[in-house]
């Protein structure tokens, strides 16, 4: 019989793990959201979205410093905020009208667009491996919007314009990563994210049901448990060699969207989620000239 190597010694089969379980939780998140939208504004969801994150926040600043707050670029944070916030808005629209395994994978192009921004603002080249992952990754994403067809998808546009502000978010990271702590990024999003959210919610304020709240606390729970243990596994393991498993949310998502909504995907979005993962393979293997 083959001897396999412990998985504490093993950080490529450990950092696929940490992927497994971040993609699973936000999933598992994706699910909430698109659960509690039958109830609750979009407005409402993306405030409470906010002030868990916060919340759960609070005991890593606890243990930091409020020294790691400090920051010389706040205009940056604010810009990353309120694009990252409208991707928010954007993201949790189409969760609740969309079928999950298509919204999960329109947040996936979010990667096709961030060479293109940063070609654009930071002068940074694109080499023949990205463009090639680009131009496929889109071609992915026409499937999913079925131009031409009676089932286009109007509400997929949104979410793409969301998978490209969060693109410009993520590039704005880069712009001020050199002086800022990822602590600060983190709480300084969250807190402006918090405040600007929290007058749309009160203007679309919706009676909360009693239910509604344990999963308001889940979604917080399980969203920043997803987001430590994606950051754990790019920590520990290179991206080329883990990044794959990423794609494990379009599976997630088109079984629960099967269980607990009876959603059946096209064949069309199987094709794009074929085209949107190669292109996404592509990306990853890259060489490093490009």
């Amino acid at each position: 019989m083959p001897r396999f190597p412990p998985l504490s010694t093993n950080p490529i089969i450990l950092g696929a793990l940490f992927i497994l379980l971040g993609e699973a939780l936000l999933g598992v998140m994706g699910g909430i959201i698109k659960h509690l939208s039958e109830d609750l504004s979009t407005q409402q969801v993306v405030f409470f979205r906010n002030i868990a994150g916060l919340i759960m926040l609070l005991p890593i600043l606890l243990k930091t410093g409020l020294s790691e707050l400090k920051t010389q670029r706040l205009h940056w944070h604010l810009m990353r905020a309120v694009v990252g916030l409208i991707a928010m808005y954007c993201y949790f629209f189409v969760l609740a009208r969309m079928p999950l395994a298509e919204a999960f994978l329109v947040k996936l192009t979010s990667p096709f667009f961030m060479p293109i921004i940063a070609y654009a603002w930071l002068k940074e080249s694109i080499g023949p491996n990205t463009r090639w992952a680009i131009i496929i990754g889109f071609i992915g994403a026409a499937f999913i919007l079925r131009p031409g067809t009676d089932s286009f998808s109007y509400f997929a546009i949104i979410g793409f314009i969301g998978a490209a502000l969060a693109a410009l978010a993520k590039v704005t990271i880069r712009k001020m990563g050199n002086t800022e702590s990822s602590v600060a990024i983190v709480f300084y999003f969250g807190l402006i994210s918090a405040i600007i959210s929290a007058p749309p919610a009160i203007y679309a304020w919706q009676e909360v049901p009693d239910h509604a709240w344990g999963w308001i606390v889940t979604l917080g729970a399980v969203a920043t448990l997803g987001q430590l243990a994606l950051t754990q596994a790019y920590r520990i393991a290179p991206t080329g060699k883990i990044g794959i498993y990423v794609y494990s949310s379009v599976i997630y998502g088109a079984a629960m969207g099967w269980i607990f909504w009876d959603e059946v995907p096209l064949w069309s979005t199987w094709l794009g989620s074929t085209f949107i993962i190669a292109a996404g393979l592509i990306n990853i293997r890259k060489k490093k000239s490009t």
